[in-house]
């Protein structure tokens, strides 16, 4: 069972959780991370590392955040678009879905984004994510 980046991470990206995969199974978006669900080992070295708590075992996913699931197989190409279910996504997501690109893998640790700090205090980040690769 694989570990899964939800809504946390939205609009901060800390990268702490990169640095100590062993098998480099992130991904990056513009505002936000995720793991590759087939290739995470379940070894759980990244979630202790990440500062907003972001990073969960699937089988313990707040139920709020279940979405995230399938945003994290979407955007690491594990699934497709057809394999998904987006009903529950923001109108923004939806819209998005269909044309969004894998993004890129990240292996090295990277600064957090502009106002990472006061981001990873708001609840609720949904509405913000983009589904953009990363750089």
């Amino acid at each position: 069972m694989a570990y899964v980046v939800a809504d946390p991470c939205v609009k901060c990206k800390y990268t702490d959780c990169v640095a100590v995969c062993p098998v480099d199974c992130f991904y990056e978006g513009k505002n936000s991370i995720a793991i590759h669900p087939d290739e995470c080992i379940d070894c759980g070295a990244c979630e202790p590392e990440c500062p907003t708590t972001a990073i969960f075992e699937e089988s313990e996913l707040p139920t709020k955040w279940a979405v995230y699931k399938d945003i994290n197989a979407l955007v690491t190409g594990a699934k497709k678009v057809a394999e998904v279910d987006t009903a529950s996504w923001p109108a923004s997501l939806k819209d998005a879905a269909p044309s969004s690109e894998t993004w890129p893998n990240i292996t090295e640790q990277k600064k957090a984004l502009p106002g990472a700090d006061d981001a990873a205090k708001e609840d609720n980040k949904i509405a913000a994510l983009t589904l953009e690769p990363g750089a």
